[in-house]
């Protein structure tokens, strides 16, 4: 791969999405995009490249953009974010939301839909609770192809067997041979859409949760800051943003702090009730 070829595509990959991409990630390029390149019938990523430079088709460009932003997720990742949403936030919001009955909870990179799917079974399993409540869980990503996935919530024998808990893959699935089919009571919980956390989220409406988690890592400073400001206008006052482990908003944005005692989750900052009242 000459420097001109990574540099083209990275930059390509930057602008549609946000990912940046160093040189040593060469080989996840070449890795990636190879299928994308035999796909078109062309030899590699040299030849894709040069059909990149030639043509400029769209679907060329989003083929290669999906190839590099579609991540891998799985069931009750890292768990402790979903024990802490059970046992901390959703308590905070049944009390606080109790007089408008309503909870709307944004998943910003759902991938192939493991992590809403996660918070609807959360939330199914809380539904004595909720009775009269409006629900909403709103899971988008970048790819089609991934969110297509997604909609369809059928999953191999191994998607299942990572962080699923066993009673809730007898309850809340049915085995399709050697695939397994989420329920249409959980599937219905979530609407899927394609948006590009680069583009304005001005149409999104309010959020009472964000789950941004491990999204941030592949964006450079400014794109972050973008991002997260933009995430801040959308939270309720007392909302709640969940990243990543290895994520944070020190030196990136003003609008949050982390919650007292609760890692990688953050309210906004002009907003201490809600930070008091989780702590």
């Amino acid at each position: 791969m000459n420097v001109n070829d990574f540099e083209l595509i990275s930059q390509l990959l930057k602008k549609r999405s946000g990912l940046v991409l160093s040189e040593d990630k060469a080989y996840l390029l070449e890795s990636r995009l190879n299928p994308v390149a035999r796909k078109w019938g062309l030899s590699g990523f040299d030849e894709l490249a040069q059909q990149v430079r030639k043509s400029n088709d769209e679907k060329l460009l989003v083929d290669i953009t999906e190839a590099m932003t579609t991540n891998e997720s799985f069931f009750f990742r890292d768990q402790k974010p979903f024990d802490q949403f059970r046992d901390v936030v959703l308590p905070y919001l049944l009390e606080h939301r109790a007089t408008k009955k309503s909870l709307r909870i944004w998943c910003a990179a759902a991938s192939s839909g493991q992590e809403p799917y996660t918070l609807a079974m959360l939330l199914k399993e809380a539904q004595a609770k909720l009775s009269g409540w409006r629900v909403e869980i709103v899971g988008t990503d970048i790819s089609q192809e991934i969110l297509d996935k997604a909609k369809e919530g059928v999953y191999s024998q191994f998607e299942v067997q990572r962080g699923l808990p066993i009673n809730l893959l007898v309850k809340y699935f049915t085995q399709m041979e050697d695939r397994w089919q989420i329920s249409d009571d959980i599937r219905k919980m979530v609407t899927f859409k394609k948006f590009n956390l680069l583009e304005s989220m001005a149409g999104m409406g309010q959020f009472d949760v964000i789950f941004c988690r491990n999204v941030l890592i592949y964006f450079d400073q400014p794109t972050k800051s973008q991002v997260l400001d933009q995430m801040a206008g959308l939270l309720a006052n007392d909302g709640f943003l969940y990243l990543g482990g290895a994520e944070t908003v020190l030196g990136i944005s003003d609008r949050f702090l982390l919650i007292p005692g609760q890692r990688g989750i953050y309210g906004l900052a002009n907003e201490q009730h809600a930070v008091k009242a989780a702590g």
